[in-house]
């Protein structure tokens, strides 16, 4: 028996070239997806979007909690020293009296100011604030 081709067993050239054709489109689709930009759809932080919803919207912001400490002093003890406190215990701090309290906002200074007694509670009259630029300076030393 014979190897014969039959008309409908043949596959033409023209069939192969359409077939690859149709596989090199596929390919390309799958390899290159159309990326569409968001255009708009995020704000930019670079500073130059403007408009609701642009990063000068602090309304965002606003109702975020961050923990506000006035700092009188510090000291060292030795856990010896600590567990001998008791009520009525005096611990000497290494601030002096009268001198300006350090304000610190999550841990960093952000001000000082001066004790104050306002209606039997203390409170703080903020006497310098510290500025981002300042900051930003004391972080590089």
């Amino acid at each position: 028996m014979a190897d014969t081709d039959t008309p409908d067993d043949q596959i033409s050239e023209d069939d192969w070239a359409a077939a690859m054709q149709e596989q090199a489109v596929a390919d390309a689709a799958m390899a290159e997806p159309q990326v569409q930009p968001a255009g708009g759809l995020f704000p930019s932080f670079d500073g130059t979007s403007t408009g609701p919803g642009s990063m000068n919207d602090y309304e965002l912001i606003l109702d975020i909690p961050v923990a506000l400490t006035v700092e009188l002093g510090r000291t060292k003890i030795s856990i010896r020293n600590l567990l001998q406190l008791a009520h009525g215990s005096v611990v000497e701090l290494d601030a002096l009296a009268g001198e300006p309290m350090d304000v610190l906002v999550n841990g960093t200074l952000i001000a000082q100011g001066e004790v104050v007694v306002v209606n039997d509670k203390f409170g703080i009259r903020l006497t310098d604030i510290i500025t981002p630029s300042e900051r930003v300076r004391k972080l590089r030393h």
